[in-house]
């Protein structure tokens, strides 16, 4: 670090009296290839239902959806993330939704997939939207058990596979997911698939609003994810986590949530200098969403405020909700 000069001779102002001057020496910047739509879909036709806890976030059906897809698409947003509603009458105590190979899922990527859509599709490998305890794994004996929750995660990473997903985000934290899954998808064919691992998920209380959307709430009830989903007080243990995810054949690595984990974001960055993406995730949504609607916030400047923290913080890319309102902002 250089040795610095000192006031009047040196006045950092002067590169910030006028915008053209601030735009020429702004050191991050944000675009809409830098985002990611996480969207809900749910059964049903022309169905496009608004979130209470997230407002401006609805839950399409699929030929809704499509539609959707297409505008972000159209805005310059080069992937999105599925997350499925599943009827409470598929939900079961193992999952075994998840392995329909003609889910609700299932069925919206092979939509956007005939549709031509130019968008990448990325789906959780987990069970918690299956189950009907809302856990990510299978229980045995009051706890969620690791290896028999990896046998059913590489299968459904495999039927995901098969319907046309793009990225496969396995977000269940269990103990060598990512070498069973990439083990699974190459044994499949599908070598060209990717991997976003949910390297560092932390269990979070800024999870709420979308296991709302997602209907998983109630099946969770007062249970929690501590058992497998890390520490919010850790940071190391992050370190490991994606260090062992690298090592298993991740091609990209995420931290979840967002804000309050930048330190993460830049850890990671810092020690593996890989794919790095941060999911604002829906309390963090909801909060800023709650706060611009009661007239204490300016939204949109808090919106691009936040996402160009990501930015400085390392991140590639964030997964975010309001990536189609900041795409259209920002451009491509």
């Amino acid at each position: 670090m250089p040795t610095p000069g000192h006031f009047p001779s040196v006045r950092l102002r002067r590169n910030r009296r006028t915008d053209w001057s601030r735009r020429l020496v702004r050191e991050n910047s944000l675009s809409a290839a830098d985002l990611i739509l996480p969207i809900f879909v749910k059964e049903g036709d022309n169905v496009c239902e608004p979130i209470e806890s997230m407002p401006g976030v609805n839950r399409y059906s699929i030929d809704r959806f499509v539609e959707f897809v297409a505008q972000a698409a159209a805005a310059g947003i080069p992937a999105i993330a599925i997350f499925p509603v599943t009827p409470l009458e598929a939900k079961s105590e193992d999952g075994d939704e998840a392995l329909n190979s003609d889910n609700l899922i299932c069925r919206a990527m092979r939509a956007v997939k005939d549709a031509k859509i130019d968008v990448g599709l990325i789906a959780d490998v987990a069970l918690d939207p299956y189950t009907t305890h809302g856990q990510d794994g299978v229980i045995r004996d009051g706890y969620v058990a690791n290896d028999e929750s990896l046998t059913v995660l590489k299968q459904q990473a495999v039927v995901q596979a098969s319907a046309g997903c793009d990225v496969i985000a396995p977000s269940d934290m269990m103990d060598g997911r990512i070498g069973v899954i990439r083990g699974a998808l190459d044994e499949a064919g599908y070598q060209h698939v990717q991997i976003m691992a949910y390297s560092a998920k932390y269990a979070s209380a800024f999870y709420g609003p979308f296991r709302d959307a997602v209907g998983s709430a109630g099946n969770l009830g007062k249970g929690d994810k501590r058992t497998y989903q890390m520490d919010p007080a850790n940071t190391d243990e992050a370190l490991q986590e994606v260090a062992l995810d690298i090592a298993e054949g991740a091609d990209m690595v995420m931290v979840k949530p967002g804000m309050p984990y930048l330190d993460i974001v830049r850890r990671v960055k810092d020690e593996f200098r890989v794919p790095t993406f941060a999911y604002q995730v829906s309390g963090e949504y909801a909060m800023l969403s709650a706060a611009a609607a009661n007239g204490w916030l300016d939204r949109e400047r808090v919106m691009l405020e936040s996402l160009l923290s990501f930015k400085r913080a390392g991140a590639d890319g964030v997964l975010t909700y309001f990536a189609l309102e900041a795409a259209t902002l920002v451009g491509q």
